[in-house]
């Protein structure tokens, strides 16, 4: 198992984000999203009919009923202010969006690349859990389909980006527009991997620096193309797969790393835990850190994300969250994020 170098070391193969003096800025294109989480106090299986299931027509009383600020670019972009830096989510909301801005601005994320589409409501998912945790769950995108509006290569300073699930063409234009302007990025493609086939995929390995998924994604990502790990890591500097409650795998051509998960102090809601980890990925690649330093942090982050009901509710200080890093990982792991910091100046 190799200790990976840092990800800047690769710059002058794929672009990398230098280290101190340049700009520390993230573009974070993806979605910004409400989620409407509502509890079923029984059990799907117990009002749904097998024999009946052709011509489905129930309804589920649900006493409780929360609204919580999601999306993935919202998301990471507020595990990115927690950590300290700044990432700029880049995306298209609704005539709805006013509390979210508020909610923004008051959080420290900047709102300076959300473009407002009064014609549209900003998407929506609804999810119903039931008592045994299944889950019936629908999306309106909204205003997220019109992603595609906005440009990456609008964003100035920005040393790092990622695309992750957005509109589909948002998410093509956004990856051209990353290379084009030669900016490094990592391909999230999440929820949005069922929209590309095999060409399209090929297009997107072929313009990103890193690709991140989790480990049911990369099964569907060999599937459309019949890719192996050595596949990837020969066009991009790393390839990331989280496993959940088992760490994550970060292979990259020196080597394979198994990151191991943090422990939580509790488990109370994962939703949000993938893009948690993602804001980890991005502090480590925007500080020049080591693949180890790195995929810890995302660990811990993923960690104290669970911890809390809801994708924007977990808060933490810098001195709090390196001392759960050195509880989860050992000193050194504190020193050397400490380290770098120090090096870049935050």
């Amino acid at each position: 198992m190799a200790n990976s170098p840092a990800p800047a070391a690769h710059a002058a193969a794929h672009g990398a984000p230098r280290a101190a003096g340049a700009s520390r800025s993230a573009l974070i294109c993806g979605s910004v999203a409400f989620d409407n989480i509502m509890v079923f106090g029984d059990r799907f299986k117990n009002h749904i009919l097998p024999d009946k299931i052709h011509m489905l027509n129930v309804s589920f009383l649900v006493p409780q009923l929360r609204r919580e600020y999601g999306g993935c670019a919202g998301n990471i972009a507020y595990g990115l202010k927690l950590l300290g830096d700044r990432g700029y989510p880049m995306a298209t909301v609704g005539s709805d969006f006013g509390a979210y801005r508020e909610w923004m601005v008051t959080n420290g994320v900047p709102t300076d690349y959300i473009r407002v589409i009064e014609d549209a409501l900003t998407a929506q998912a609804f999810i119903t859990t039931d008592l045994d945790d299944n889950q019936i769950t629908a999306f309106h995108p909204g205003a997220m389909q019109s992603s595609h509006l906005n440009r990456a290569t609008d964003a100035r300073d920005i040393a790092v980006g990622i695309v992750a699930p957005d509109g589909r063409d948002g998410m093509i234009q956004h990856a051209k527009q990353f290379a084009d302007a030669g900016i490094p990025f990592i391909f999230d493609p999440g929820q949005g991997l069922p929209m590309f086939g095999r060409e399209e995929l090929d297009t997107f390995v072929g313009q990103a620096t890193w690709v991140a998924v989790n480990d049911y994604e990369w099964q569907m990502v060999q599937q459309k193309t019949g890719w192996s790990v050595r596949d990837l890591t020969a066009r991009v500097q790393a390839l990331i797969v989280t496993r959940g409650s088992q760490g994550s795998l970060i292979h990259t051509r020196d080597g394979d790393l198994e990151i191991p998960s943090a422990k939580p102090r509790a488990v109370v809601d994962p939703t949000g835990c993938g893009d948690a980890y993602r804001a980890g990925i991005l502090h480590g690649l925007l500080h020049g850190l080591d693949w180890q330093s790195t995929g810890r942090i995302a660990s811990l982050m993923g960690a104290i994300k669970i911890e809390t009901r809801g994708t924007q509710n977990h808060r933490f200080t810098r001195e709090e969250f390196d001392r759960r890093l050195a509880e989860s990982f050992g000193a050194g792991a504190a020193s050397a994020a400490g380290a770098a910091r120090t090096r870049t100046g935050s």
